[in-house]
């Protein structure tokens, strides 16, 4: 499994009503789920046939989180039993809180894996959901044919990554963290692979049959809070390059890096505002 920062559920949860919506906006695009399974029974003593009908879908959310979001894909899907994936223990500890009633045990697990080593068997989903953890991983394209031969015909493939890396909360980041006395501890964690857009995914899952709906959304986050903008990355993408720092040049970089972007995303009467451009593909595996 790859060396990964140790997530903060709480400070990623900052913020969380700006975060869930992209996933919103994602699950809304997912139409009719694939036909229950039928098994062919025989009847030995009548010599009729029968035939059985299995309707509980199954749902996976890779990349999960600390399954805030995840929990709402039971309501989404009734029949569903929902399995989350994520590679931080800290996120699934917090996401295992929400089993805590029965019922919803009953239809809701929650395991720690890496989504470059993890597999499902081929044709086991109905839907596979993917909210911004793509975007970490420089080989995401290659994960594609795997999670559409996961997928049942007529199942779903759910993608979202933000496209923000030229924004001024990643371009500062990147141009500190290469600085000394930062770079000796930080400028490799400064750096995210290129991610697709649109037209990418659009390419390579028609390439793998599949029916695809792609686009981008730039959202304009009102945010409330002092350096709100910092306290957003925290959560997110400042969080590897804060945690290589020893402890006394985290403070200074934190200090240094919140200045800067205050007067970058200055703090007005109604909040402050956070563009945030995310891209999306949902795409239908044909049956």
């Amino acid at each position: 499994m790859r060396t990964s920062p140790v997530w903060n559920p709480q400070q990623y949860g900052k913020y969380a009503g700006e975060r869930g919506r992209p996933f919103a906006d994602l699950i809304a695009r997912i139409g009719d789920l694939p036909a229950p399974d039928q098994v062919g029974t025989r009847t030995q003593a009548t010599g009729t046939d029968q035939v059985a009908t299995r309707d509980e879908a199954v749902v996976l959310d890779l990349g999960c989180g600390p399954g805030n979001l995840t929990v709402g894909l039971l309501d989404r899907w009734p029949s569903a039993t929902v399995h989350g994936v994520d590679s931080s223990a800290e996120m699934i500890a917090e996401a295992d809180k929400l089993r805590e009633d029965p019922a919803v045990a009953a239809r809701l697990t929650f395991e720690v894996g890496d989504l470059l080593d993890w597999s499902a068997p081929a044709e086991s989903a109905d839907v596979i959901v993917t909210n911004a953890t793509l975007q970490w991983i420089p080989e995401q394209l290659d994960l594609l044919p795997g999670f559409v031969r996961a997928l049942k015909p007529g199942g779903w493939l759910a993608i979202q990554i933000p496209g923000n890396g030229d924004a001024p909360s990643h371009a500062i980041l990147r141009e500190l963290a290469a600085r000394p006395p930062y770079a000796e501890y930080a400028a490799d964690k400064s750096l995210r692979p290129d991610v697709p857009g649109p037209a990418d995914y659009v390419d390579a899952l028609s390439g793998l049959g599949c029916s695809v709906d792609a686009w981008e959304t730039t959202y304009n986050h009102l945010l409330p809070g002092d350096n709100a903008v910092l306290e957003w990355v925290k959560g997110t993408g400042a969080r590897p390059v804060l945690q290589s720092l020893p402890d006394d040049l985290r403070e200074e970089f934190e200090a240094e890096y919140g200045a800067r972007l205050a007067e970058a995303y200055p703090r007005r009467d109604y909040g402050t505002l956070l563009p945030f451009r995310r891209i999306f593909a949902v795409a239908r595996k044909e049956s």
